[in-house]
């Protein structure tokens, strides 16, 4: 807004989006004239990968709706090549062991803890079931909606992907979720009393938050609630769930995506493809030899 606001879609070019791209990694982009002066002044410090990316997207999408209401020809945003790349953090994995004591630090918090690191949910899908969501016989969670604080307020949407999926949970989590949906309504939260949706515990700022609580008291490092989604993930690629099906648990759009994001979980499997191509390959070469002979 503070540089396309006042702009009209015919009059942007593509040299201009790449300049304002690196103007704004380099934290000298200029902002429309018309633009409050307050505003203008934010464009002294370098804005991070995740925000020049952010909102390249965006612009990116308004103009992609100015291309299809013909107001423009094409879109001058697609096709920019100086967008930073994203640094990728290292992912934090809990073990079984260290997911029970974090469980056990986390008092009535634990059954939230043990299904974000054994289904992988995120956090705004978790607090977004209700009791009807849950398949008590198959053991399931039916996913349907997102909550995400915007401010003061939540918003409830359908989830990242707005795709629907069916997660499962593991047997020993039957009677802490059957104990949240005693005496509440079908259409109640699971979580909490019902009606309001859980806060996402802070990471950082003056008042300490049950989660980073649990942390000191399991005596584990730093981490966010969203690092027991990847926990999640390490989990279930290390009791032989295929790609597929923990792309279907976390819910990402392409299985590639979860390839790309897990790598690192992926690389014990190369030693035992070697292995079993050295096993096959033996047991073909025997096999041979005796018809053989």
């Amino acid at each position: 807004m503070p540089r396309w606001g006042a702009t009209q879609v015919s009059a942007i070019a593509h040299s201009d989006v790449r300049t304002w791209v690196s103007q704004l990694s380099a934290g000298t982009a200029k902002t429309n004239r018309r633009d409050h002066p307050r505003t203008r002044a934010q464009g002294a410090k370098p804005k991070s990968a995740t925000v020049v990316i952010r909102a390249h997207g965006v612009l990116a999408s308004v103009l992609d709706i100015a291309v299809k209401d013909r107001r423009i020809p094409h879109n001058p945003a697609r096709g920019v090549d100086n967008l930073p790349r994203k640094g990728r953090k290292a992912h934090r994995y809990l073990s079984h062991q260290e997911i029970e004591r974090l469980a056990v630090a986390s008092g009535n918090h634990s059954t939230v803890v043990y299904l974000a690191a054994y289904t992988g949910l995120r956090w705004g899908e978790l607090t977004a079931l209700r009791v009807r969501d849950v398949d008590a016989l198959r053991r399931r969670l039916a996913v349907n909606e997102n909550a995400v604080r915007v401010g003061a307020e939540i918003h409830v949407g359908t989830p990242k992907t707005h795709e629907l999926r069916s997660v499962p949970y593991p047997e020993f989590l039957e009677l802490p979720i059957a104990q949240l949906c005693e005496g509440k309504p079908r259409d109640a939260i699971l979580f909490g009393d019902g009606l309001d949706y859980l806060p996402r515990p802070r990471a950082s700022g003056k008042s300490r938050s049950w989660f980073t609580t649990a942390l000191d008291v399991a005596g584990l490092e730093r981490m966010t609630v969203h690092d027991l989604r990847h926990t999640a993930a390490s989990l279930a690629i290390s009791s032989g769930a295929n790609v597929k099906a923990v792309q279907r648990m976390l819910g990402h759009a392409p299985a590639a995506m979860t390839l790309d994001v897990y790598a690192d979980l992926f690389d014990d499997d190369l030693d035992t493809v070697s292995a079993s191509l050295n096993a096959a390959r033996n047991r073909a070469v025997e096999r041979a030899v005796r018809v053989g002979r």
